[in-house]
């Protein structure tokens, strides 16, 4: 017998229980509620107290009675809203993830070609190939899938990657608190080229890292004199530079550049950690890296797969021929298990050769995909917006050639359906305040037409206003 010693009321908890559901739904979506039975098991309480808490929500409106289905509701209100103190990229993902809104910032690109089912395939191929029961996990990853990064990486007798070099964990963030860990580095300072990826920045941010920004010129370039100054001024301990493709800018260094910047860290004995993570979308592989010219002892790449294999497989990783002992007790201590046999299957996709031939047509699908936004951009924003093609990724990065306020242009687009990225996301500092990435919707390509018009009106009335 159910226990309802306060039954005269525990209708309200049941309909306040059924509200917070209501709420919890995606905005926008009709979705089937729990039926009466599984109400009344959760909350014990009866199946007659729960029909009545459904029925005064249906009478207000809130869910809909569908004869044999059970109850259905809508999601909440998907009006604008704003973060709180004005919190930019609060505003721009949770916009990013509401139905029914163009977005124009995304640096993922159209939707893209994905290893996720080939992944999934090898693993239950492996799975009925080698039936085992679960073996000691390596706190480092498993061997055959750190072998094989390895060799990727190597590239001559003078840089050469072990499996011992190589150190996977479950995502990003948890690589680099491990590394500002085994390093001791929280409360040092970073130097970072900007624009960056928000996430890393973060990232960076939340390990502790205190973050010393350094502007990239309009093609990329960095200023040697000012690298040389900071480096001498700023105690920096660690300098993150990307491998080959500057994110979300989409410019590459030029071999002249990494020469100098090359001596600039051997002078002065600071640590490299290459950032690796978008280079598998540049569109032409450089002749040289930075690793190549570095002092392997002070060298740290830093990569994920889930940019090449996908959201199945999030895992980061970091290579480094230094420091053995003490990345191994950090993931030791932090006890890493990932799953042995999703790392095998990964493995076994890059000794194949399939993910060589995804990231080949992947680069190539990204090249006409971005050729094509540019094409769009030259016609609808050219006289507004300085941009240029950029050298790899899935995304334009754009200046206004007129004085202009992106944050309120961001939250007038909002109120017209249309999310872009403002430019000072891209900076810790606020910098990029003229600035805007601009990528293709995930949808058709009359979307991005009608998107770069709506921008293009947006940016007209905004510099009739600003004169």
């Amino acid at each position: 017998m159910k226990h309802e010693k306060h039954s005269r009321f525990a209708y309200q908890a049941v309909y306040g229980y059924l509200l917070e559901l209501i709420a919890q739904m995606a905005p926008g979506s009709y979705c089937k509620l729990p039926s009466l039975r599984d109400v009344a098991q959760r909350l014990n309480v009866s199946i007659s107290t729960v029909q009545y808490a459904y029925s005064l929500l249906e009478h207000e409106g809130r869910v809909q009675s569908v004869p044999k289905s059970g109850y259905f509701a809508c999601g909440p209100d998907t009006g604008i809203r704003t973060g709180a103190a004005g919190d930019l990229l609060h505003d721009l993902q949770h916009h990013a993830n509401r139905p029914r809104m163009l977005v124009l910032s995304s640096g993922r690109g159209p939707t893209l070609p994905s290893l996720e089912a080939t992944l999934l395939g090898m693993e239950r191929q492996l799975l009925r190939q080698y039936p085992r029961p679960v073996a000691n996990v390596h706190p480092c990853g498993e061997l055959e899938l750190r072998t094989v990064l390895a060799a990727r990486y190597t590239r001559s007798a003078q840089l050469y990657w072990s499996a011992e070099d190589v150190y996977l964990a479950g995502d990003l963030r948890a690589l680099v608190d491990m590394l500002v860990a085994a390093l001791e580095l929280r409360g040092c300072k970073v130097l970072v080229t900007t624009p960056c990826s928000w996430r890393l920045l973060r990232i960076l941010q939340s390990a502790g890292l205190q973050v010393v920004e350094l502007p990239l010129g309009d093609r990329g370039e960095v200023d040697l004199e000012q690298l040389a100054a900071v480096l001498s001024a700023e105690s920096v301990r660690l300098v993150m530079l990307a491998s080959h493709l500057n994110c979300p800018q989409g410019s590459v260094m030029s071999d002249e550049q990494r020469h100098g910047i090359a001596r600039l860290l051997d002078h002065q004995g600071v640590w490299l950690l290459e950032n690796d993570l978008d280079a598998e979308w540049c569109f032409e592989r450089p002749r040289q890296c930075l690793r190549e010219l570095v002092d392997p002892q002070r060298l740290l790449i830093m990569s994920s797969l889930e940019r090449t294999v996908g959201a199945e497989a999030p895992y980061a990783y970091l290579l480094s021929r230094n420091c053995q002992a003490q990345l191994q007790r950090e993931f030791l201590a932090r006890g890493f298990r990932l799953p042995p046999l999703r790392q095998q299957a990964v493995a076994r996709l890059y000794a194949k050769g399939r993910i060589d031939v995804h990231l080949e047509q992947l680069r190539l699908y990204l090249r006409e995909s971005v050729a094509c936004l540019h094409r769009q951009m030259q016609v609808q924003l050219g006289g507004q917006l300085k941009f240029q093609m950029p050298a790899g990724g899935a995304t334009v990065w754009a200046q206004a050639q007129a004085p202009l306020d992106t944050r309120a242009l961001f939250h007038r687009l909002l109120k017209q359906g249309l999310v872009i990225a403002p430019g000072e996301l891209f900076s810790l500092q606020g910098h990029y305040r003229q600035h805007m990435r601009l990528g293709w919707p995930s949808r058709q390509q009359g979307d991005l037409q009608q998107g770069l018009s709506v921008l293009h009106e947006e940016l007209r009335r905004a510099q009739k206003t600003s004169r």
